[in-house]
């Protein structure tokens, strides 16, 4: 792709480093913003900036906030005895958008996977077990997705903390093996949390 203008080749390389978005779209979206008025980009890169530099995890169940403690963590109607172990944000959001759940979350912020290079110890599982050790939890769902990386999370967390007097449940598999959450639709995902199995039965079939 030949460029007249080395600013707009610069601008279209960087986008095309998301995901999803090759040399045609980001072209394409660069070319939007420069017809845009000036403000406009400036907005978007000021609320950018502000993203990277000012938000937060939060501290309770490392999701995404903007201060130290996340508004389902600090919602005291939450029902915090009951934990939902997902991968990332985009599942707390994808679950809230049921309004099936009223517990709270814990984000592991990926999956195991050797063939990645990501071991447990790159994850949040340690403060989660930490959790189940010494708070009053009754309930861990997990609600990773159904793939051999996600089972193979879900069985590691398993016995991390099968020693401890707390109920273990999977989401029912009205999500199909292979999919993300976050791709599910609301009904579905709703009915799976709702429907949901004991850990130990989902891998004695």
């Amino acid at each position: 792709m030949e460029f007249s203008s080395k600013l707009l080749e610069k601008a279209v390389n960087e986008m095309a480093q998301l995901p999803g978005i090759g040399k045609r779209t980001a072209l394409r979206l660069v070319l939007h913003l420069l017809k845009q008025p000036e403000e406009q980009t400036q907005f978007l890169s000021q609320a950018l900036l502000s993203m990277r530099e000012d938000i937060k995890f939060c501290e309770k169940c490392h999701n995404i906030s903007d201060v130290e403690v996340c508004e389902i963590c600090s919602n005291p109607s939450r029902n915090h005895r009951i934990i939902c172990v997902v991968e990332d944000v985009r599942d707390v959001m994808a679950i809230e958008n049921t309004s099936q759940f009223k517990g709270v979350y814990h984000v592991l912020g990926g999956k195991i996977s050797p063939i990645d290079g990501v071991g447990p110890s790159h994850l949040n599982i340690s403060s989660l077990v930490t959790k189940v050790q010494s708070e009053s939890i009754e309930e861990v769902i997990f609600a990773l997705s159904s793939t051999m990386e996600g089972d193979t999370t879900n069985f590691y967390i398993f016995k991390q903390i099968k020693e401890y007097e707390v109920k273990t449940s999977t989401i029912a598999r009205g999500i199909a093996v292979g999919d993300e959450l976050e791709f599910a639709d609301e009904v579905t995902l709703g009915r799976s949390i709702v429907h949901r199995v004991p850990f130990e039965n989902s891998f004695h079939k």
